[in-house]
């Protein structure tokens, strides 16, 4: 790669590097355990002296990685507010270089929530009292989810995280929050959110090793329809958090520098990038296909079969959807493309065009 493309890759991917190094010779307390020792995730969920089940616990969340670059990924176009959807294509074709959470280390706010993150930020640790339950995150993030009966408050002053109140409905928790400040975005593709952002979340543990959570995200201003996510948590034993602070991290790692002047690619050239690919073998965000489509002149990207990615341009043959890396396109002599590498500081990977569903 180029020095620049590396600077994509670097900038892209660095966020994924967490090591969890520390605490491995300590064993979590009260986990059940199989007869070599590891953890049994398949046991019996846990519950409280109130007999009501327990989240205590460090956890992962498993989203879809759609929802990563665009929680709106399940919606039609049409249900986004052209004004959200322009913001949103601007932020990409800047390459996320405005991101207040990467690059002005502010929290991360609503994407904590979603549990669509890449980085030491990902794993979060649940406590939980009678009244209260503290969610504590490695950027030093937290919030505050009050079981006590209030209700949430008329807000003077907005959060980052917002202001969240719980309620029991039988074996499963409910959590309404509200009250975020419009300084965060919703996804790393750079979708913004208003003041009447509102998320309901629904926690139901199902074992040991496991939560079923229910996320629905409604925002009248942005969204013309509720969106509803799937986000279950895994039990990560065995380990706890690190203190993971932006401010300390070397700028390099978030130097999302472009190309001097905006990059605009002749349409019957990416014409011929459009149709459905394969990733070959395994990749850090467990794709299997990519679809292109080509909307008002720009390249955009579905993975899996969702996703609605701007490929913003570098130069004719490379792209970058941001936290996915950088694509490049390799062509044989005719023109046609031959094959899609992906780069990152983690692995590069190859992406096969599907002959038979060229256009």
């Amino acid at each position: 790669m180029s020095t620049r493309t590396s600077a994509f890759a670097l900038a892209a991917f660095a966020l994924s590097t967490a090591a969890h190094a520390q605490w491995i010779a300590e064993r979590t307390p009260n986990i059940p355990r199989l007869a070599d020792g590891k953890p049994n995730l398949a046991a019996p969920a846990p519950r409280t002296a109130e007999g009501k089940p327990d989240f205590s616990g460090l956890w992962i969340a498993t989203p879809d990685p759609a929802y990563l670059m665009n929680i709106a990924s399940d919606l039609e176009p049409a249900d986004v507010q052209p004004w959200a959807e322009q913001k949103a294509t601007e932020r990409m074709n800047a390459y996320g270089k405005d991101d207040p959470a990467a690059i002005g280390c502010q929290p991360f706010g609503p994407r904590h929530i979603f549990g669509t993150m890449l980085n030491e930020a990902a794993r979060t640790k649940i406590v939980q009292t009678p009244t209260l339950i503290l969610v504590l995150h490695e950027d030093l993030a937290y919030r505050q989810i009050f079981l006590d009966g209030r209700k949430l408050p008329k807000v003077s002053n907005p959060a980052f995280m917002g202001f969240s109140v719980g309620h029991w409905e039988g074996e499963e928790l409910v959590v309404d929050s509200e009250g975020f400040n419009e300084a965060s975005w919703l996804d790393f593709g750079g979708h913004p959110h208003s003041d009447a952002l509102h998320i309901t979340e629904r926690y139901r543990r199902v074992d040991f090793g496991h939560i079923q959570r229910r996320i629905a995200i409604t925002d009248p201003k942005v969204f013309s329809k509720p969106i509803t996510i799937s986000s279950d948590l895994d039990l990560v034993p065995d380990t706890e958090l690190l203190e993971y602070v932006c401010t300390e991290t070397p700028r390099e790692r978030y130097e999302l520098t472009g190309p001097a002047e905006p990059v605009h690619v002749a349409p019957e050239i990416l014409a011929k990038y459009v149709g459905q690919y394969e990733f070959e073998g395994r990749n850090p965000f467990r794709y299997r296909t990519m679809t292109l489509t080509l909307i008002d002149g720009q390249l955009f990207a579905d993975f899996n079969g969702k996703g609605h990615v701007l490929m913003a341009p570098i130069s004719d043959t490379m792209f970058s959807p941001r936290i996915l890396g950088t694509f490049e396109f390799v062509t044989d002599a005719n023109g046609a493309v031959s094959y899609v590498m992906a780069h990152s500081i983690a692995a590069s990977f190859k992406i096969l065009p599907r002959r038979d569903l060229q256009p």
